[in-house]
């Protein structure tokens, strides 16, 4: 069974991170703050499921 959690977290990056590198966005902005949250439910999520 798909796990749409994960495809919803990683479409979410793929997107803010297709923002980011288009505008040029810096470290410390709201959107690169948001990719590394993302980045560490990702890894939490993909911990959990592993065992």
């Amino acid at each position: 069974m798909a796990d749409l959690y994960l495809k919803a977290l990683e479409a979410e990056r793929k997107s803010l991170w297709a923002a980011c590198r288009l505008k040029g966005l810096p470290k410390g902005t709201p959107e690169r703050l948001r990719i590394e949250e993302l980045d560490g439910l990702l890894a939490a999520h993909k911990a959990k499921k592993a065992g």
